[in-house]
């Protein structure tokens, strides 16, 4: 790595350690852009070239979060479980990342769709590789024969991701707590497995 791709990736690390810092001590609400980079001691307009506004540095802040805890979930992902166990297991480690953070979280989550920053790209990428490894968990479900094999895995991935998704949006909307959020997923997922046909 030559030292200028060095020196971007120290800034970006002061720059999301300056805005995590400052949005847990003042409030997400309560921090200015300028006051992260006072912070972080870089120039305003340098910031600006790593994220273009305060939202796209909570993304910038979130995503090295997002991605530990993915990492985490596969990692430790119980081998030869049923799918059900699997993926309780992966979710119920992205929630337990967004409830230590919380109400940073929340800010996070809110203001996910349509938002098109860098570092919102960011999270879209990290969002596909994620939806990638759950297809893969799928598939070896399939194999065993615990889930219909003419379903596209990335398809199922996609469907329980949405669900996932939508549980978010109910903790965020008060509905539900964080604690629960690992039951309601469930709940809807054992409905999916199940479906909904008389037949």
């Amino acid at each position: 790595m030559g030292r200028r791709e060095s020196n971007k990736l120290e800034k970006r690390a002061r720059l999301r350690d300056a805005a995590e810092k400052l949005f847990r001590k003042r409030g997400y609400e309560n921090t200015t852009t300028r006051e992260i980079a006072d912070e972080a001691e870089i120039a305003t307009g340098t910031l600006f070239l790593y994220a273009p506004d305060k939202q796209d540095l909570l993304f910038l802040v979130m995503h090295e979060h997002l991605r530990v805890a993915v990492e985490e979930a596969f990692e430790t992902l119980p081998k030869n479980a049923k799918l059900p166990r699997s993926l309780r297991h992966i979710f119920s480690k992205l929630y337990a990342m967004y409830e230590v953070r919380e109400p940073l979280a929340r800010h996070f989550v809110a203001s996910l769709p349509g938002a098109t920053g860098p570092n919102a790209l960011e999270i879209n990428a990290l969002t596909f590789h994620f939806l990638q490894r759950v297809a893969t968990v799928v598939e070896k479900a399939q194999t065993r024969g615990e889930v219909r094999a003419d379903v596209a895995p990335l398809a199922i991935a996609t469907v329980c991701f949405e669900l996932y998704f939508t549980t978010l949006l109910r903790w965020i909307s008060g509905v539900a707590t964080i604690e629960q959020l690992p039951e309601v997923l469930m709940g809807s997922l054992q409905l999916l497995f199940d479906g909904i046909s008389a037949d």
